[in-house]
């Protein structure tokens, strides 16, 4: 199974955030299969945003974090047609373009998760479920994967 991170999700593992939200999101991402996940390009550039902006990380600090990411995850680029797709998730459901075009590149690239705070916790958009990690009950998926039983 193919699951996309957000934005919100890295930062937390990179230290941003409260202290059970950065613990859950390392143990998140600790716990993966391998090959399983997925960034959106996007992702990476509003992490390097946050790293600079709220961490107020040096731009060769943030850029370090950001090839790690790079090297640890697949990356995803924007296509011609997931901007489209974002754009009709914008006027469709009132997305903010920039999330709806992770969301886009997540459905475009065969992701079955989602996994983010940003979002409606079980919104589906052809085929991908949002998932908040931070939620209960757990959602039965994530925690499938988690286990190794899909």
């Amino acid at each position: 199974m193919r699951i996309a991170l957000d934005t919100n999700i890295l930062a937390y593992a990179e230290g941003l955030g409260d202290i059970a939200r950065c613990e859950v999101a390392r143990s998140l991402i600790e716990a993966l299969p391998t090959g399983c996940a997925l960034l959106p390009a996007q992702t990476l550039g509003e992490l390097h945003r946050v790293l600079t902006a709220k961490k107020s990380l040096p731009a060769i600090t943030a850029r370090e974090a950001i090839l790690a990411w790079s090297d640890t995850f697949e990356v995803m680029d924007s296509t011609w047609s997931s901007f489209q797709s974002a754009f009709d998730l914008v006027v469709d459901h009132q997305l903010q373009i920039w999330d709806a075009l992770i969301l886009a590149v997540a459905a475009e690239n065969r992701c079955r998760l989602l996994i983010t705070e940003d979002f409606h916790s079980g919104f589906t958009w052809r085929g991908v479920s949002i998932v908040n990690p931070f939620t209960q009950p757990e959602n039965p998926i994530l925690r499938a994967l988690l286990n190794g039983k899909s």
